[in-house]
């Protein structure tokens, strides 16, 4: 272990957030499949009936991203997170009590609720790095939090998956439960927050405004607006088309699925543990725009490949480099957004993201009836090159404390 990755892990805001991180990521798995495979169990594989689970995850962040970011901006950071998870473990235990005496339908409850939850705690971790970890350090710690990810895209499927066959629903709901309150318990040895860091006597709907007026003004801000809108764009387009990959260009059954996904989850922890290396020898901008055209050719290969270990192999590589877009990502909205900005940021960027992902969800059935599956993948990969020639006009800039200095006057 290096010095400075030595130095890095002495952070107490590291350790606790890292481990907060865990037990959040065990909820959410569990929550994610649990739930999944109950819906399905209970509907007789209904689709409708399962689209209702994206939609309870996926409507929050419309209605509250916004609300919540400014809301972080306004609150107590340390605080929030605290009273979000334990609001969260209160709402599990609440349903899993409705569902013992009521109606099942009450289970996706859990996954809407602690979504609007997720929009007013998520953007104050965020503020927490800011305050928290020094500058040199971020990088490291988005790619430390990009690998903590890559671990439960792995191990989390056959987590949740165990949890349900084996124990049920009632148990399941009760894990997640336990989780979020670990989680709040790890968040306790945070340092405290700044006493004076509320604000109460502002307006709302004025600091919401800034919110947008600080992104629109902001060159970096803008550009990564625009990457988040196509990246959004191209993960839609082909999101529900996998399994067509599996079946129609590759002939194999659809459970062959798994192995493109499990290889895309081992790339992307390889990624995320080499960037924690390398954080500090490449600017963000680079490695957000290294990562973005890696998925471009890797997205347009799979769409073209017919052969099993061609489409493993751009998987692979798209997955190894994926850890970039997000790192590049949070790494220039830290590094370019002033404190008392870093939740609205966080509430305008997201849902442009979301909201593009999801508009082009909703179309990918139509427009695969109008054009090839092989299209469809070439779309993405367009757009994907289109989001790195947005990061082009910053791609010389030394995204440092000069150029924070900067965006701070802005």
């Amino acid at each position: 272990m290096t010095q400075g990755t030595a130095a890095f892990f002495r952070n107490r805001f590291i350790r606790a957030i890292l481990l907060s991180g865990i037990f959040l990521q065990v909820g959410i798995w569990v929550r994610n499949f649990a739930i999944l495979l109950f819906v399905m169990e209970r509907t007789n594989n209904n689709p409708f009936a399962v689209s209702l689970i994206s939609v309870a995850e996926f409507t929050p962040i419309f209605l509250f991203s916004f609300i919540g970011g400014t809301y972080a901006d306004r609150w107590r950071p340390k605080r929030t997170m605290v009273l979000c998870d334990l609001l969260s473990a209160l709402s599990v235990f609440m349903v899993l009590l409705t569902i013992i005496f009521g109606t099942w339908e009450a289970v996706f409850l859990v996954t809407f609720i602690s979504a609007i939850l997720s929009q007013f705690s998520q953007p104050s971790a965020m503020k927490l790095f800011k305050v928290h970890v020094p500058m040199e350090q971020i990088q490291m710690g988005m790619a430390m939090f990009q690998t903590l990810m890559a671990i439960f895209m792995i191990i989390g499927p056959l987590l949740g998956t165990f949890v349900f066959q084996r124990f049920g629903i009632h148990v399941a709901i009760s894990v997640m439960g336990v989780a979020f309150l670990l989680s709040a318990g790890a968040l306790t040895f945070l340092p405290p927050d700044k006493k004076d860091c509320d604000r109460h006597d502002s307006d709302f709907t004025r600091e919401l405004a800034d919110g947008f007026r600080y992104v629109w003004h902001n060159k970096v801000l803008t550009a990564l607006g625009g990457v988040f809108v196509t990246a959004g764009l191209a993960v839609g387009v082909i999101q529900p088309l996998g399994i067509f990959v599996v079946i129609e260009r590759l002939g194999l059954p659809k459970e062959n699925l798994q192995w493109l996904m499990m290889v895309n989850g081992a790339a992307m922890l390889v990624g995320g543990g080499a960037i924690i290396g390398f954080s500090k020898k490449i600017a963000a901008q680079k490695l957000l725009a290294t990562g973005l055209l890696v998925s471009a050719v890797s997205v347009v290969g799979v769409g073209l490949s017919t052969s099993l270990i061609i489409t493993l192999c751009f998987q692979f590589f798209n997955g190894l480099f994926f850890p970039c877009i997000h790192t590049g990502i949070n790494t220039l909205i830290l590094n370019m957004t002033k404190e008392e900005f870093v939740g609205r940021v966080n509430g305008v960027l997201n849902p442009m993201f979301m909201g593009a992902m999801v508009i082009m969800m909703s179309l990918a059935g139509w427009l695969k009836t109008r054009f090839s599956l092989v299209g469809m993948y070439e779309m993405s990969g367009i757009m994907f090159f289109v989001g790195m020639l947005l990061i082009v006009p910053i791609f010389n800039m030394n995204v440092s404390q000069r150029l924070y200095k900067t965006a701070d006057k802005e």
